[in-house]
This record gives structure tokens, C-alpha cells and sequence, in this order.
């Protein structure tokens, strides 16, 4: 079933976050064992052919940015196998060399724009490096089109202490060195805890005191903030502290995304209205807008994730999209500020290879 044609947006759109995996891939996903058998959203193939099926009615978008899918991994070099074969995997859909039952086609490689893959941050120095020469990235980050832009290391799912134990600010150093662009943050305000934005603040200070500061920190998602009905005052503000605090570090981006799985689900095929979503995250787009700016700010559909809590998988990318504009549109933006949300910073900071 086609997706629902969704409000046209008149400026470029850079998709700065989505997720891609075939049906072959399950098995090598850390989180998709939990999700029971019937999961209809998530467990089953999510590859571009399916990312078509969500976006293909917006005729602005100009390509997106693919962000690690949280395959199986560990810090030890035994643990690479799955990460590395994710980086072959993408390194196929933007050479236009499919391997039959992986859901794209020779087509789909201009709509690839680049990669956020795993990497082993909070790992030793030499060990990172390692991982760094396997993954072959280096010619990546020396190519103006080059397929890897930066990586991730999720830190929501680790124990508390684990970013600043793990001395993994010298690990961002050591990806800086090597040229990579960017480092994606993912912590998780409402399920880990206002603990994790504090190190994460923490880390990133003593990351800052001897960066050089080329290495760019991109957060998703806005810190996963608390959304449920049941939000207190206490984390509200909690998580606006720590928000502001990672805003005036330097060089540090935030997302616009995510939200859908953090806030009340909406029934499938009914999205809640536009207007009923603006009331109901106007404190958070206030705190993200007033401290990171269009200019440091960037569009994420979250896809495939984004159908989870958002109205299913024909109507969440385009309701999101919508959902998106609006927020731009009551914040009175000029277009030049629309434009750097929706594209052109996901561009210089990913430092992408495309004509807008």
C-alpha cells in the first residue's frame, strides 16, 4: 500500500536519520530477539524499497543519512563482525550492487548520502584504531563523497558510570584524529535517567578540552525527553537543564526526531492532529529552538522507528514530515532558517556530497 501524499515541502529535505535492514538481517540486531513474534512494525524487513513505500510522495527529498541499527557488537574485536557487514551492506546500496533479497536496487544509490556506522568508541585507543583500519573508513572521511561521514556508540542500554569510566572522550579524540565528521550521541532522558545526560555533559567537557574541534556531536532524538502523560515538572526541567548545558558546549547539533515512540501512541491509519501534537511538545520545541537554533538544528524522520507510536507505516513518515513544518511555520522562520532545518545544516555537518 502506497503512503498517504503528504504536505509538499518547498525547500530540500536531507533525511538526517533513518535505519535500514533486509529480513536476512534480523538475526543480527541486538534488540530484535526481545520484540515478541508478532511485531508487526519492526521485526520484518525495513530496507529501501520499504522507505519508498513511507517517503515516496514528498518530491523535495533529496537523499537521507543511514544511522547504525544497533547490531550485535562488543568492544572486543570479536564483537566487529556484525557492525563490519553492516558497513559492506551500505557500502553495496551506494555502488548500486545489490545482492538479491536485501530491498534495493542499482536506483537507490543516489538517495544514500551517508553513513553513521558503529564504532567501538568506549574501546582502548589501540583497539579503536583497529577497528577504525577494518572498517576501511579512513578513505571515507578523505573523499568529499565519501560513504562513512561518522559513527555512534549507542549509551542509552549501558550502566551508569560507563561513559566516563570507559575513558570514552579519548575515543571521540581518536575518531577526530582520524577525520571522521561527526559523532552521533543516543541517550535516553525518559528510560535511563536524567544520570545519563549528566555524564553525557561530563564526557563531553573533557572531550572538549582537547579537541581540536572539527569532530561535530550530533544528539538524537532531544535526549529522548518524557513525553508520557505522567511527566512531572521535576522532569521536565531536569531535562531542559541538561539540554541547555550540552547546547553551549561547542560544535554540538541536535535532531529533530524521535518523538513519536516517546510520546502517547497514536492508533494506526489516525494520526493525532497537528495541532494536538504542537500543544502537547511546545515546552520541548521551545527549549530545543531557544538554545540550539535553526542553525544547529536538523530534520530525522527515525525511520522505520518512527512507526512505532506514530499512526503505522503509511501515514508516520508524511505525518512526522507535517508535524515537522508546522513547528517551523509557528515558530515564524525565515526561509533561509526552514531551509538549514530541513537540509542545509544536515549537510555541513555531515559534510555531504549533494546539490541543494
Amino acid at each position: 500500500m502506497a503512503a498517504d501524499t503528504c504536505r509538499q515541502i518547498e525547500f530540500p529535505i536531507i533525511d538526517s536519520h533513518i535505519h535500514l535492514y533486509a529480513a536476512s538481517h534480523l538475526q543480527d540486531l541486538a534488540w530484535a530477539a526481545g520484540l515478541p513474534e508478532g511485531h508487526a512494525l519492526l521485526k520484518r524487513q525495513n530496507s529501501v524499497a520499504e522507505y519508498h513505500v513511507a517517503s515516496n510522495s514528498q518530491l523535495n527529498l533529496a537523499g537521507f543519512v543511514f544511522v547504525e541499527t544497533d547490531r550485535r557488537s562488543s568492544l572486543s574485536e570479536t564483537g566487529w563482525q556484525h557492525p563490519l557487514e553492516e558497513i559492506e551492506f551500505l557500502r553495496r546500496v551506494k555502488s548500486g550492487t545489490p545482492i538479491e533479497g536485501e530491498g534495493h536496487v542499482p536506483e537507490d544509490k543516489v538517495l544514500l548520502l551517508g553513513v553513521v556506522a558503529w564504532a567501538p568508541t568506549a574501546a582502548n585507543r589501540d583497539s579503536l584504531q583497529s577497528y577504525l583500519e577494518q572498517s576501511q573508513t579512513a578513505q571515507d572521511f578523505q573523499a568529499t563523497d565519501g560513504l562513512v561521514r561518522g559513527f555512534r556508540y549507542l549509551v542509552q542500554d549501558k550502566p551508569k558510570g560507563h561513559m566516563l569510566e570507559s575513558d570514552m572522550w579519548k575515543g571521540l579524540l581518536l575518531l577526530e584524529q582520524a577525520g571522521a565528521k561527526t559523532f552521533d550521541l543516543g541517550v535516553d532522558f525518559r528510560q535511563g535517567g536524567h544520570w545519563q545526560l549528566t555524564e553525557a555533559v561530563q564526557m563531553l567537557q573533557k572531550f572538549y578540552t582537547e579537541s581540536t574541534g572539527k569532530l561535530k556531536i550530533v544528539i538524537n532524538h532531544l535526549c529522548k525527553p518524557n513525553l508520557c502523560p505522567d511527566a512531572t515538572q521535576e522532569d521536565k526541567a531536569k531535562w531542559e537543564h541538561a539540554v541547555k548545558a550540552i547546547a553551549d558546549l561547542p560544535t554540538t547539533y541536535m535532531k529533530l526526531s524521535g518523538l513519536f515512540s516517546e510520546m502517547q501512541a497514536q492508533e494506526p491509519g489516525q494520526p493525532t492532529s497537528v495541532d494536538d501534537l504542537l500543544e502537547y511538545t511546545r515546552f520541548e520545541m521551545d527549549v530545543i529552538f531557544d538554545n540550539f537554533g535553526p542553525e544547529n538544528i536538523m530534520f530525522g524522520s527515525d525511520w522505520p522507528v518512527c512507526n512505532v507510536g506514530g499512526p503505522g507505516p503509511e501515514k508516520s513518515w508524511s505525518h512526522w514530515v507535517e508535524f515537522v513544518a508546522a513547528v517551523l511555520d509557528g515558530r515564524g522562520l525565515s526561509d533561509a532558517g526552514k531551509a538549514r532545518v530541513w537540509a542545509r545544516t544536515a549537510k555541513e555537518v555531515y559534510e555531504l556530497d549533494v546539490d541543494l
